[in-house]
């Protein structure tokens, strides 16, 4: 079963809603919303959630639907065949923003297709298909769901090093969702520059969980 997220749901804990922010979903006194940098991308994203990452307070992915104009966010595991058909249909060429393993052979999943070169002439009739959640969580999402198994893998080059200081035991390589979704963007597009202000806006982020820069939303 899935359920969906956006800019309009509640928070469905037990303290009251007046107390959470509509937006970002969390309390008011930790809302991130001063970080929200609007960011019309040519490539459509949509972001498949583990549950486990909607209340991870580190997490980046609310931020980056947040500031991702047209952007999807979708939480679940195993997600329903016909509702991942639905929100991979629109005639869009689907990429997975998930790097080829050797593991995988063992799990039983077929080698992807080859990204087509062909397809970053026409950036607007790309979606970008991005897992939230940890590397043993998103490579169960990908398991357990088939419809993933199909689709071109995007491999990341050339990206810096991660921004995302505030993990405990956080390798260079290792991007937050939003980190790895910028520079995923940016190489599609064929524009480095474009998605700074994203990373900027997570720079702020990581500094406010880091009790460093307080956020004061407008």
């Amino acid at each position: 079963m899935t359920t969906r997220t956006d800019s309009a749901s509640t928070n469905s804990s037990t303290t009251p809603a007046r107390q959470h922010c509509l937006a970002c979903l969390r309390p008011q006194r930790t809302c991130i919303c001063c970080w929200v940098t609007p960011i019309a991308a040519q490539v459509e994203v949509l972001v498949l959630q583990h549950p486990m990452e909607v209340s991870n307070a580190k997490g980046s992915a609310r931020l980056l639907h947040l500031c991702l104009a047209g952007s999807r966010l979708e939480v679940g595991e195993a997600f329903e065949p016909e509702r991942l058909r639905t929100l991979l249909s629109g005639g869009r060429h689907n990429v997975l923003l998930y790097p080829e393993t050797a593991e995988e052979k063992s799990l039983g999943v077929a080698t992807p297709p080859a990204f087509d070169d062909a397809w970053l002439a026409t950036p607007e009739r790309l979606r970008l298909v991005v897992l939230d959640g940890t590397w043993r969580k998103s490579r169960k999402m990908l398991y357990l769901n088939p419809q993933l198994h199909a689709l071109p893998r995007l491999p990341l080059t050339d990206t810096p090093a991660s921004h995302y200081l505030i993990r405990k035991a956080h390798l260079p390589d290792q991007l937050s969702t939003l980190e790895a979704t910028a520079y995923a963007l940016a190489q599609l597009e064929q524009a480095p520059e474009r998605y700074a202000a994203l990373i900027d806006a997570f720079d702020g982020f990581v500094a406010q969980l880091g009790s460093y820069v307080p956020c004061h939303a407008p």
